[in-house]
Protein backbone atom coordinates (compact mmCIF):
# COMPACT_ATOMS: atom_id res chain seq x y z
CA UNK A 1 0.00 0.00 0.00
CA UNK A 2 3.00 2.28 0.33
CA UNK A 3 3.00 3.17 3.63
CA UNK A 4 5.82 3.05 6.17
CA UNK A 5 5.84 -0.27 7.81
CA UNK A 6 5.42 1.12 11.41
CA UNK A 7 2.37 3.10 10.11
CA UNK A 8 1.01 -0.40 8.61
CA UNK A 9 1.84 -2.15 12.07
CA UNK A 10 0.07 0.58 13.79
CA UNK A 11 -2.77 0.36 11.48
CA UNK A 12 -3.12 -3.72 12.13
CA UNK A 13 -3.06 -3.33 15.78
CA UNK A 14 -5.46 -0.49 16.10
CA UNK A 15 -7.83 -3.03 13.85
CA UNK A 16 -6.90 -5.97 15.98
CA UNK A 17 -7.89 -3.54 19.37
CA UNK A 18 -11.49 -2.78 17.79
CA UNK A 19 -12.13 -6.15 17.14
CA UNK A 20 -11.28 -7.18 20.27
CA UNK A 21 -12.87 -4.83 21.81
CA UNK A 22 -16.13 -6.06 19.98
CA UNK A 23 -15.59 -9.87 20.31
CA UNK A 24 -15.29 -8.47 24.14
CA UNK A 25 -18.84 -7.19 24.03
CA UNK A 26 -20.47 -10.38 22.55
CA UNK A 27 -18.81 -12.35 24.93
CA UNK A 28 -19.75 -10.26 28.15
CA UNK A 29 -23.00 -10.48 26.78
CA UNK A 30 -23.69 -13.71 26.05
CA UNK A 31 -21.83 -15.27 28.21
CA UNK A 32 -24.41 -15.99 30.84
CA UNK A 33 -27.30 -15.19 28.61
CA UNK A 34 -29.20 -18.67 27.61
CA UNK A 35 -28.05 -17.73 23.57
CA UNK A 36 -24.40 -19.28 23.35
CA UNK A 37 -21.46 -17.23 23.53
CA UNK A 38 -19.57 -19.74 21.78
CA UNK A 39 -22.31 -19.60 19.28
CA UNK A 40 -22.92 -16.41 18.34
CA UNK A 41 -18.31 -15.74 18.50
CA UNK A 42 -18.08 -18.34 15.99
CA UNK A 43 -20.70 -16.71 13.59
CA UNK A 44 -19.40 -13.25 14.34
CA UNK A 45 -16.09 -14.76 13.51
CA UNK A 46 -17.68 -16.09 10.47
CA UNK A 47 -19.48 -13.45 9.11
CA UNK A 48 -17.27 -10.46 9.66
CA UNK A 49 -14.21 -12.67 8.01
CA UNK A 50 -11.73 -13.47 11.04
CA UNK A 51 -9.17 -16.13 11.28
CA UNK A 52 -10.74 -18.36 13.84
CA UNK A 53 -6.98 -20.03 14.38
CA UNK A 54 -6.18 -16.41 14.99
CA UNK A 55 -8.88 -15.39 17.58
CA UNK A 56 -8.81 -19.19 18.91
CA UNK A 57 -6.46 -18.46 22.18
CA UNK A 58 -8.28 -14.82 22.54
CA UNK A 59 -11.60 -16.35 22.90
CA UNK A 60 -10.25 -18.88 25.24
CA UNK A 61 -8.76 -16.12 27.92
CA UNK A 62 -11.81 -13.67 27.29
CA UNK A 63 -14.19 -16.13 28.79
CA UNK A 64 -12.42 -15.78 32.39
CA UNK A 65 -12.90 -11.80 32.08
CA UNK A 66 -16.77 -12.99 31.94
CA UNK A 67 -16.43 -15.45 34.28
CA UNK A 68 -14.27 -12.97 36.81
CA UNK A 69 -17.60 -10.85 36.92
CA UNK A 70 -19.66 -13.41 38.93
CA UNK A 71 -16.88 -13.88 41.25
CA UNK A 72 -16.83 -9.64 42.12
CA UNK A 73 -20.77 -9.79 42.02
CA UNK A 74 -21.19 -12.64 44.04
CA UNK A 75 -17.89 -12.53 46.38
CA UNK A 76 -19.98 -12.25 49.30
CA UNK A 77 -21.76 -15.28 48.84
CA UNK A 78 -18.54 -17.00 48.06
CA UNK A 79 -17.09 -15.66 50.99
CA UNK A 80 -19.91 -16.80 52.89
CA UNK A 81 -19.71 -20.42 51.29
CA UNK A 82 -15.89 -20.74 52.13
CA UNK A 83 -16.24 -19.65 55.71
CA UNK A 84 -18.83 -21.80 56.19
CA UNK A 85 -17.29 -25.01 54.69
CA UNK A 86 -14.60 -24.37 57.42
CA UNK A 87 -17.04 -24.45 60.44
CA UNK A 88 -18.62 -27.23 58.38
CA UNK A 89 -21.96 -26.09 58.09
CA UNK A 90 -24.62 -27.86 56.22
CA UNK A 91 -25.93 -24.84 53.99
CA UNK A 92 -21.97 -24.53 52.90
CA UNK A 93 -21.33 -28.16 52.20
CA UNK A 94 -24.50 -28.76 49.95
CA UNK A 95 -23.90 -25.47 48.18
CA UNK A 96 -20.10 -27.06 47.18
CA UNK A 97 -21.48 -30.51 46.73
CA UNK A 98 -24.30 -29.74 44.50
CA UNK A 99 -21.76 -27.82 42.03
CA UNK A 100 -18.70 -30.57 42.11
CA UNK A 101 -22.00 -33.10 41.47
CA UNK A 102 -23.30 -30.85 38.58
CA UNK A 103 -19.97 -29.86 37.44
CA UNK A 104 -17.99 -33.65 36.43
CA UNK A 105 -20.24 -35.27 33.80
CA UNK A 106 -19.37 -31.68 31.88
CA UNK A 107 -15.35 -32.75 32.81
CA UNK A 108 -15.96 -36.12 32.25
CA UNK A 109 -17.67 -36.03 28.60
CA UNK A 110 -15.90 -33.21 27.41
CA UNK A 111 -11.94 -34.76 27.88
CA UNK A 112 -14.03 -37.79 26.14
CA UNK A 113 -15.30 -36.14 23.33
CA UNK A 114 -13.08 -33.50 22.92
CA UNK A 115 -11.81 -33.94 19.22
CA UNK A 116 -15.49 -34.39 18.01
CA UNK A 117 -16.10 -31.44 19.84
CA UNK A 118 -13.51 -29.04 18.58
CA UNK A 119 -14.80 -30.65 14.95
CA UNK A 120 -18.13 -28.69 15.42
CA UNK A 121 -16.56 -25.23 16.47
CA UNK A 122 -15.40 -25.31 12.96
CA UNK A 123 -19.00 -25.45 11.53
CA UNK A 124 -20.68 -22.24 11.65
CA UNK A 125 -24.28 -23.45 10.16
CA UNK A 126 -24.30 -26.25 12.99
CA UNK A 127 -24.37 -22.92 15.36
CA UNK A 128 -26.79 -21.78 13.49
CA UNK A 129 -29.17 -24.91 13.91
CA UNK A 130 -28.60 -25.27 17.57
CA UNK A 131 -29.57 -21.48 18.11
CA UNK A 132 -33.29 -22.16 16.21
CA UNK A 133 -33.66 -25.62 17.70
CA UNK A 134 -32.45 -24.17 21.32
CA UNK A 135 -34.91 -21.20 21.25
CA UNK A 136 -37.78 -23.14 20.24
CA UNK A 137 -37.14 -25.70 23.46
CA UNK A 138 -37.34 -22.89 25.55
CA UNK A 139 -40.10 -21.23 24.34
CA UNK A 140 -42.23 -24.71 24.95
CA UNK A 141 -40.17 -25.69 27.88
CA UNK A 142 -41.27 -22.21 29.59
CA UNK A 143 -44.66 -22.40 28.11
CA UNK A 144 -45.11 -25.89 29.72
CA UNK A 145 -43.28 -26.14 32.67
CA UNK A 146 -44.91 -25.24 35.96
CA UNK A 147 -42.94 -22.47 38.54
CA UNK A 148 -40.66 -24.15 40.61
CA UNK A 149 -40.61 -24.13 44.30
CA UNK A 150 -36.60 -24.61 45.17
CA UNK A 151 -34.48 -21.73 46.50
CA UNK A 152 -30.76 -21.64 46.50
CA UNK A 153 -28.41 -23.79 45.27
CA UNK A 154 -28.01 -24.99 48.74
CA UNK A 155 -31.66 -26.42 49.01
CA UNK A 156 -31.08 -28.34 45.65
CA UNK A 157 -31.53 -31.88 45.93
CA UNK A 158 -27.78 -33.61 44.75
CA UNK A 159 -30.11 -35.61 42.09
CA UNK A 160 -31.36 -32.57 40.60
CA UNK A 161 -27.77 -31.15 40.55
CA UNK A 162 -26.73 -34.43 38.87
CA UNK A 163 -29.30 -34.10 35.99
CA UNK A 164 -28.60 -29.93 36.03
CA UNK A 165 -24.85 -31.36 34.94
CA UNK A 166 -25.64 -33.93 32.38
CA UNK A 167 -28.23 -31.77 30.48
CA UNK A 168 -25.67 -29.27 30.38
CA UNK A 169 -23.39 -31.61 28.44
CA UNK A 170 -25.42 -30.95 25.67
CA UNK A 171 -23.82 -27.39 25.40
CA UNK A 172 -20.85 -28.69 24.23
CA UNK A 173 -22.68 -28.96 20.50
CA UNK A 174 -21.56 -24.83 19.70
CA UNK A 175 -25.12 -22.72 19.95
CA UNK A 176 -26.81 -24.87 22.36
CA UNK A 177 -25.49 -22.20 25.19
CA UNK A 178 -24.31 -23.63 28.57
CA UNK A 179 -25.98 -21.23 30.41
CA UNK A 180 -29.20 -21.70 28.37
CA UNK A 181 -29.02 -25.79 28.75
CA UNK A 182 -28.41 -25.77 32.99
CA UNK A 183 -30.88 -22.89 33.48
CA UNK A 184 -33.64 -25.35 31.55
CA UNK A 185 -32.62 -28.33 33.41
CA UNK A 186 -32.80 -26.68 36.52
CA UNK A 187 -35.85 -25.27 35.77
CA UNK A 188 -37.13 -29.17 34.68
CA UNK A 189 -36.08 -30.52 37.41
CA UNK A 190 -37.90 -28.09 40.01
CA UNK A 191 -35.86 -24.74 40.16
CA UNK A 192 -37.60 -21.19 40.10
CA UNK A 193 -36.48 -19.06 37.79
CA UNK A 194 -33.83 -16.87 39.36
CA UNK A 195 -32.31 -19.77 41.33
CA UNK A 196 -31.88 -21.39 37.88
CA UNK A 197 -29.75 -18.66 36.51
CA UNK A 198 -27.93 -17.87 39.60
CA UNK A 199 -27.19 -22.08 39.56
CA UNK A 200 -26.15 -21.51 35.88
CA UNK A 201 -23.97 -18.76 36.78
CA UNK A 202 -22.34 -20.40 39.74
CA UNK A 203 -21.35 -23.72 37.63
CA UNK A 204 -20.16 -21.80 35.19
CA UNK A 205 -17.12 -21.27 37.30
CA UNK A 206 -15.65 -24.79 37.21
CA UNK A 207 -16.99 -25.44 33.98
CA UNK A 208 -15.78 -22.07 32.12
CA UNK A 209 -12.43 -22.32 34.48
CA UNK A 210 -11.66 -26.12 33.60
CA UNK A 211 -11.87 -25.70 29.56
CA UNK A 212 -9.93 -22.31 30.22
CA UNK A 213 -6.99 -24.83 31.71
CA UNK A 214 -7.10 -27.65 29.34
CA UNK A 215 -7.42 -25.24 26.30
CA UNK A 216 -4.95 -22.02 27.72
CA UNK A 217 -1.79 -25.09 28.13
CA UNK A 218 -2.71 -26.86 24.70
CA UNK A 219 -2.52 -23.32 23.02
CA UNK A 220 0.07 -21.51 24.92
CA UNK A 221 2.63 -21.60 22.39
CA UNK A 222 0.03 -18.73 20.74
CA UNK A 223 0.29 -16.43 23.92
CA UNK A 224 3.24 -13.52 23.12
CA UNK A 225 3.92 -10.51 24.14
CA UNK A 226 2.79 -9.11 20.67
CA UNK A 227 -1.04 -10.04 21.07
CA UNK A 228 -0.90 -9.26 25.33
CA UNK A 229 -2.80 -5.76 24.47
CA UNK A 230 -5.04 -7.13 22.29
CA UNK A 231 -6.19 -10.31 24.62
CA UNK A 232 -6.34 -7.60 27.45
CA UNK A 233 -8.65 -5.10 25.63
CA UNK A 234 -11.24 -8.03 25.35
CA UNK A 235 -10.67 -9.47 28.52
CA UNK A 236 -11.56 -6.19 30.23
CA UNK A 237 -14.24 -4.90 27.82
CA UNK A 238 -15.79 -8.75 28.49
CA UNK A 239 -15.40 -8.52 32.24
CA UNK A 240 -16.92 -4.97 32.61
CA UNK A 241 -20.23 -5.88 30.13
CA UNK A 242 -20.54 -9.41 31.86
CA UNK A 243 -21.06 -7.24 35.34
CA UNK A 244 -23.69 -5.11 33.97
CA UNK A 245 -25.54 -7.93 32.33
CA UNK A 246 -25.97 -10.12 35.23
CA UNK A 247 -27.15 -7.94 37.31
CA UNK A 248 -29.50 -6.57 34.74
CA UNK A 249 -30.59 -10.38 33.32
CA UNK A 250 -31.56 -11.66 36.92
CA UNK A 251 -33.65 -8.98 37.59
CA UNK A 252 -35.63 -9.34 33.80
CA UNK A 253 -36.08 -13.24 34.16
CA UNK A 254 -37.27 -13.19 37.59
CA UNK A 255 -40.15 -10.57 36.12
CA UNK A 256 -40.46 -11.76 32.77
CA UNK A 257 -38.45 -15.40 31.86
CA UNK A 258 -36.93 -16.35 28.97
CA UNK A 259 -38.60 -16.08 26.27
CA UNK A 260 -37.17 -13.03 24.76
CA UNK A 261 -33.89 -14.81 24.34
CA UNK A 262 -35.51 -17.55 22.99
CA UNK A 263 -36.82 -15.95 20.06
CA UNK A 264 -33.31 -13.85 20.02
CA UNK A 265 -32.07 -17.47 19.28
CA UNK A 266 -34.25 -17.95 16.67
CA UNK A 267 -34.03 -14.80 14.69
CA UNK A 268 -30.25 -14.72 15.20
CA UNK A 269 -29.73 -18.34 14.06
CA UNK A 270 -32.25 -17.74 10.78
CA UNK A 271 -30.33 -14.69 9.84
CA UNK A 272 -26.83 -16.44 9.89
CA UNK A 273 -28.18 -19.09 8.04
CA UNK A 274 -29.42 -16.94 5.06
CA UNK A 275 -25.97 -14.89 5.65
CA UNK A 276 -24.24 -17.98 5.75
CA UNK A 277 -25.75 -19.39 2.30
CA UNK A 278 -25.79 -15.83 0.61
CA UNK A 279 -21.72 -15.69 1.16
CA UNK A 280 -21.26 -19.51 -0.67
Amino acid sequence: LGLPLSLSCRSCLLNDLLTAALLGIVEGVTEFLPVSSTGHLILASALLGYDEAHWRLFNIVIQLGAILAVVVLYWRTFWTVLTGLFAREAGAVRFVRNLLIAFIPAAVIGLALKKQIEALLLQPRVVAVALIVGGVAILVIERLVKPGTTRGIADVPARTALGVGFLQCLAMIPGVSRSGASIVAAMLLGADKRSAAEFSFFLAIPTMVGAFVYDFYKNRADFTSDNLSVIAVGFVVSFVVAMVVVKTFLNYVTRHGFTFFAWWRVIVGTLGLIALAMGR
